[in-house]
């Protein structure tokens, strides 16, 4: 495993994050009303996702474990590494399914999911991003 490609894809992941912060409305009323924070919170939260599986794939690319079948699938591979908890480790599955609704269905976007994981759920990124760094600088 490459840990200047995982630092990087964390980074990555901050600024990501750091513009769902910046552009979320105060209220799930005023971005129902603001297409370009939709349309930024969106885009942001995908990519936080899609970089996790992203990290996840490569640590387990670097410890020889088999490429898993799904996404969410990923995140219970690193759990059973002990990279992440049990419990980050669901909560990132449910971000996928998020994901694979956002890119497939785009159309069906419940915003007040989005605005939920945009002011609540941000946390748990940043808690699979802390789990992950605490690992790869321990080895």
């Amino acid at each position: 495993m490459d840990k200047q490609i995982v630092e990087q894809k964390i980074e990555s992941l901050r600024k990501c994050l750091l513009r769902v912060e910046q552009r979320c409305p105060e209220s799930l009323e005023n971005l129902l009303g603001d297409v370009d924070a939709q349309d930024v919170l969106v885009l942001n939260l995908s990519r936080a996702v899609q970089l996790c599986v992203d990290i996840s794939l490569h640590i387990l690319s670097g410890r020889d474990q088999p490429v898993p079948e799904t996404m969410g699938q990923a995140f219970s591979e690193l759990a059973a590494e002990n990279i992440i908890d049990n419990e980050l480790s669901e909560k990132m599955r449910k971000a996928v399914g998020f994901r694979n609704i956002v890119i497939h269905s785009y159309e069906d976007i419940n915003w007040a999911i989005v605005y939920a994981i945009a002011k609540e759920k941000r946390i748990d990124f940043k808690q699979f991003a802390k789990q992950v760094l605490s690992v790869i600088t321990a080895n």
